[in-house]
């Protein structure tokens, strides 16, 4: 029996890289081995690491001014505490 599955394009080109870095042929060989092996993501491309190293730069820019604008701040849990006891 066979059966027909519609996959997104990017599903179905990171089965492919999968499969290449398995020494497969295809995505369907890939899916016969399946239960015997799990389905690991493709590395993040060069773009995507470049994405995430700006996103945590922001963030700790955005660390940085908090710190110059009020300081080390207390722990949270702390205030918390003290609103409860009140």
């Amino acid at each position: 029996m066979s059966r027909t599955v519609t996959l997104p394009d990017r599903v179905y080109e990171r089965l492919e890289a999968v499969a290449r870095d398995r020494g497969l042929e295809s995505v369907e060989q890939l899916l016969e081995q399946w239960p015997l092996h799990s389905v690991e993501p493709s590395p993040l491309s060069e773009e995507e690491l470049r994405q995430r190293q700006e996103l945590v730069d922001e963030i700790d820019a955005i660390r940085e001014d908090a710190l110059a604008a009020c300081g080390v701040m207390r722990d949270s849990v702390e205030l918390i505490r003290e609103d409860r006891e009140r």
